[in-house]
């Protein structure tokens, strides 16, 4: 009736990985969150650094810029253009614009169905919820 204490048992082992399981189960979905939302503030904060480059655009040119000639400059920052495909609109006349940052498919705004960002030459940020 001596028992060695050398090791675990397999109830043990499995106890340990349900409890590591209901952990990860409860912990992944947060962190993808967080990591949207991380993302999300990456766009908004370069949608707001394009929006200021047009009314810079504006003063020198009378006129906005389109896409190619706004986002030449410094190019979408590598962490944006992973997750977002951004667009700047002039519309006909060019006295006003929409800069667009479209979730991509596949990505994890997509994933976490992060909506369409959107700032227009009014200051408009479109959804207003989403704003930081």
């Amino acid at each position: 009736m001596n028992r060695r204490n050398s090791g675990f048992t397999l109830i043990e082992l499995m106890i340990t990985v349900v409890i590591i399981a209901i952990l990860v189960a409860i912990a992944y979905p947060s962190y993808t969150r967080y990591i949207a939302r991380s993302n999300r503030t990456a766009a908004q904060s370069y949608l707001m650094d394009l929006a200021q480059r047009e009314q810079q655009y504006l003063l020198d040119a009378r006129t906005y810029a389109d896409d190619a000639t706004i986002k030449a400059v410094d190019g979408v920052p590598a962490n944006v253009a992973a997750q977002y495909q951004i667009e700047v609109k002039p519309a006909a006349p060019t006295t006003t614009f929409e800069i667009w940052a479209t979730p991509l498919s596949g990505s994890i705004q997509a994933a976490n169905n992060e909506p369409i960002l959107k700032i227009y030459n009014t200051g408009e940020k479109i959804p207003a919820d989403k704003w930081n």
